[in-house]
C-alpha cells in the first residue's frame, strides 16, 4: 500500500493500534468514538481507490460476538481519522485456529487444543481463537496481517489413532492437509484457497494434525474424545507452544 493515505504518517496494518479522531462531528457513532482506543482489523480499498479501516472498538462488549463483520461491533474509518498508538500491543505476528465440532468426539481435538492454550495465556502478538466449524471467519482471520497461521486440526492421515502431525501444506490449500473430518463442515484446504482468492493469505501456514479414531466419522452428539487423542492433546499444546516460541522469535530477529 506504499504510496497510499496513511495515519500520522505511519501506514496502516492490520493489528495496528490507533486512537479513533472521527472527522464528522454530527453522526452519533462519531461523537461516541472520539478518543476510543481501537485495533485495526483490515484495510479495505473501495473502487474508487479510497482506503477504509475496519477497526474493533476497545471496550465494545460485543467484539468478540457472531460473525467478525457484525454491524456494531467493526467500523470503518479513513486513514486520516485516527492516530498511532506506538508502544502498546505489537502487531499480530501468529494465529493459532482451532477447528472442529465438539458434538463429534475426535474432530473437537482443535478445540480442546486451543481451550487449554487460552487458559495458559499466550504472548503478545500472538491470537488463539477457536472458529469451530465457521469457515467464513477463518477465512476473513487469514487476511488479518499475520505472519503465520497454525491451524489445529483432527485429520485422516494413515498413522495409529493420536498421532500428531506437524504438516506445512502448500499455501493455497492444494495438498498436505490429508482428509478433514466430514463431521465440522470446514475444511481447511477450501478455506485457504477461498482466502487467497480473496486477498492475502499469511506467508507461512502449519497444520497440527491429530490421527482420530475410526469411531469419529460415526460418532453423532458425541462431546468426549476417544482415548488415544484425548491423550495426544498436552502433546499438540507443548508442540505449537515450541512453535510459537520459534516463531516468534523469527519476528524479533526482523525475519
Amino acid at each position: 500500500m506504499s504510496g497510499r493515505a496513511s495515519a500520522g504518517g505511519t501506514e496502516p496494518a492490520p493489528g495496528s493500534r490507533v486512537r479513533l479522531r472521527p472527522r464528522g462531528g454530527a453522526d452519533i457513532f462519531d461523537l461516541a468514538l472520539v478518543g476510543r482506543a481501537a485495533t485495526v482489523e483490515r484495510v479495505e480499498e473501495d473502487m474508487e481507490g479510497g482506503l477504509h479501516l475496519v477497526v474493533a472498538v476497545d471496550g465494545d462488549p460485543g467484539r468478540d460476538l457472531g460473525a467478525r463483520d457484525q454491524l456494531g461491533h467493526r467500523f470503518f474509518v479513513r486513514p486520516d481519522e485516527v492516530e498511532p498508538l506506538p508502544g502498546e500491543a505489537p502487531a499480530r505476528q501468529v494465529l493459532v485456529a482451532g477447528i472442529g465440532n465438539v458434538f463429534h468426539g475426535d474432530d473437537g481435538f482443535g478445540v480442546e487444543v486451543v481451550r487449554r492454550l487460552m487458559a495458559r495465556g499466550t504472548p503478545p502478538g500472538v491470537d488463539v481463537v477457536d472458529f469451530g466449524i465457521r469457515g467464513l471467519d477463518l477465512m476473513y482471520a487469514l487476511g488479518d496481517g499475520y505472519r503465520t497461521v497454525v491451524l489445529v486440526d483432527a485429520a485422516e492421515r494413515g498413522h495409529a489413532p493420536g498421532t500428531v502431525s506437524l504438516v506445512e501444506p502448500d499455501r493455497d490449500g492444494a495438498d498436505g492437509f490429508g482428509t478433514a473430518v466430514d463431521a465440522h463442515g470446514l475444511d481447511p484446504a477450501r478455506v485457504l484457497k477461498l482466502a487467497g482468492e480473496n486477498g492475502a493469505v499469511p506467508p507461512r501456514v502449519l497444520l497440527v494434525a491429530c490421527e482420530p479414531s475410526a469411531r469419529t466419522t460415526e460418532a453423532t452428539w458425541e462431546m468426549e474424545l476417544s482415548a488415544p487423542v484425548g491423550a495426544a492433546v498436552e502433546e499438540a499444546v507443548r508442540l505449537v507452544g515450541r512453535l510459537l516460541e520459534e516463531e516468534l522469535a523469527q519476528g524479533g530477529a526482523g525475519t
